[in-house]
């Protein structure tokens, strides 16, 4: 099973995505992941790539899209969870284009929806477990409150991401999501066009529910 997941920053995407890698043993492959791996591992594409992020520029697409099939069709070749990529109407073209040459099948597509205000809200209400960043805490939200300045999963110690705080930063962020014209957004409802005619499946999901609720909603529909 193939999967690509959309959702905002503070949406719970990456609870939701390590739920679902877990259930069908899929590889989660997210695109920052792959950059470090690539130049981590000094092959070509990321020797490309680091010349790029050097310079402070951004990586071109004819780099980034090898280097995310690359990881596809190695660590993924039992299925894949994949998750920050595509994030512009272009990257969402060009990745489809390059997944039907290889013959990838994109078995479904899953959004989150959420408004702006409440992903700003999460986000900074949000905490991170030392141990394991998918372990949900927020002290914003009831269900989900931890226990102090302690993991409400496993107790273990919890910190902010400074960016997390900053509220310019969160807007800078959403500004690229929530753009329907030509951003992150977009490239969902391209691949929304696709399900419409028949080429995949699409999801779409309420991010306001719990975490159960929305996981119980998304398996209900995986097949």
């Amino acid at each position: 099973m193939n999967i690509l997941i959309f959702g905002p920053n503070g949406s719970g995407k990456g609870t939701q995505g390590n739920l679902i890698k877990d259930k069908y043993n899929l590889a989660h492959i997210e695109s920052g992941a792959i950059f470090r791996e690539h130049i981590g591992g000094g092959t070509e594409l990321g020797k490309q790539a680091k010349a790029y992020i050097d310079r402070g520029d951004l990586v071109p697409d004819d780099i980034t899209i090898p280097m995310v099939l690359d990881t596809l069709k190695t660590k993924g070749a039992n299925g894949w969870l994949l998750d920050g990529f595509p994030r512009n109407m272009v990257q969402a073209e060009k990745l489809w284009d390059a997944l039907q040459k290889e013959g990838l099948k994109l078995d479904y597509v899953v959004e989150i929806l959420l408004p702006r205000e409440v992903a700003k809200n999460r986000i900074m209400g949000r905490r991170l477990c030392k141990n394991n960043n998918n372990h949900p805490n927020n002290i914003f939200i009831d269900p989900i409150k931890p226990n102090g300045d302690k993991c409400r999963v496993c107790g273990g110690d919890l910190s902010t991401r400074s960016d997390d705080q900053d509220e310019a930063a969160i807007n800078k962020r959403h500004d690229i999501y929530y753009n329907t014209t030509d951003g992150t957004l977009a490239a969902a409802y391209y691949f929304k066009k696709l399900a419409g005619e028949g080429k995949t499946k699409y999801i779409e999901l309420d991010g306001e529910g719990t975490i159960d609720a929305i996981k119980e909603q998304l398996l209900s529909q995986l097949a």
